[in-house]
């Protein structure tokens, strides 16, 4: 067997050794696609009436469960935009309408592979940007975690989650940025912070889900279901991850986050769809 023959087998049996795997997500309102300019009714504690204007967020240290329930990495593909090591950018607005603050391109899917020989029925992974990516110069980072549009205070790093829209009662806007809070040190713009009160990074799981056929479901309107998006808050309304801000409370509950002492529920607002790839 010449010397190339066998580099070839050997690239052929890596190469069979590893599955690719895309999981595919999906923005809703319900049973209803989002979509920018769209308007979606009976939203909220108040059945308000909404339109999107921004939806994306950030996640990390996606995890499928193999046949023994054990965790396995989701390796990413590297594509220079939407991925970065095991940062992935979930983007849906597509800048039309009041959507202008976006960007063209939209993002459904991280892809990326794990090792091949398993059956894979359950899926995790966190919301958010790792600490010692969150906090780091935009300009010096590539995509996704250059975005202006997803930066934060310096402080406290970068949107892990922005979703704006505009209600019947606030027609102006209503905003829901999540991100970490309470960052310290806090006496300069170049100096890491070393800890965060809270860090604000839920982590979801679906424990029946079948990366070959099942979608990830991103829900508005269950995130939103015990909010009162109709509230004019005091500066803006919505929520900005503030601890003393009312309005984030049911917000925090749905995403399976604690807020001010509460106990941490079940999230809500993501699920898992079969058969719509």
């Amino acid at each position: 067997m010449t010397l190339r023959l066998l580099i070839g087998l050997l690239l052929v049996a890596t190469a069979l050794a590893e599955q690719p795997v895309t999981i595919t997500f999906r923005a809703m309102v319900g049973k209803e696609e989002l979509a920018c300019g769209r308007r979606y009714s009976g939203i909220g504690i108040t059945k308000s009436t909404i339109t999107p204007r921004d939806f994306r967020f950030y996640l990390f240290g996606v995890r499928l469960l193999d046949e023994n329930a054990k965790e396995v990495p989701l390796d990413l593909t590297q594509d220079g935009k939407w991925q970065l090591d095991d940062v992935a950018l979930l983007d849906f607005e597509d800048a039309t309408g009041p959507c202008g603050n976006g960007n063209p391109e939209t993002n459904r899917e991280v892809i990326g592979t794990v090792p091949s020989g398993h059956v894979y029925h359950g899926l995790r992974f966190t919301i958010g940007v790792p600490f010692e990516k969150n906090h780091t110069d935009l300009t010096a980072m590539p995509s996704p975690l250059n975005l202006t549009a997803m930066a934060w205070v310096w402080n406290s790093g970068r949107k892990f989650a922005r979703f704006d829209f505009s209600s019947t009662g606030a027609p102006r806007g209503f905003a829901i940025h999540l991100g970490s809070t309470g960052c310290t040190p806090d006496d300069s713009q170049t100096t890491m912070p070393t800890r965060c009160n809270a860090l604000n990074r839920p982590t979801i799981e679906l424990a029946d889900f079948d990366p070959g056929k099942d979608v990830v479901v991103a829900d508005l309107a269950a995130l939103l279901k015990d909010s009162n998006v109709d509230e004019p808050g005091k500066i803006v309304s919505g929520c900005m991850s503030d601890p003393s801000t009312p309005a984030c409370a049911p917000v925090f509950g749905n995403l399976g986050l604690p807020f001010s002492g509460q106990v941490r529920k079940p999230q809500t607002f993501f699920r898992s769809s079969t058969g719509s790839k």
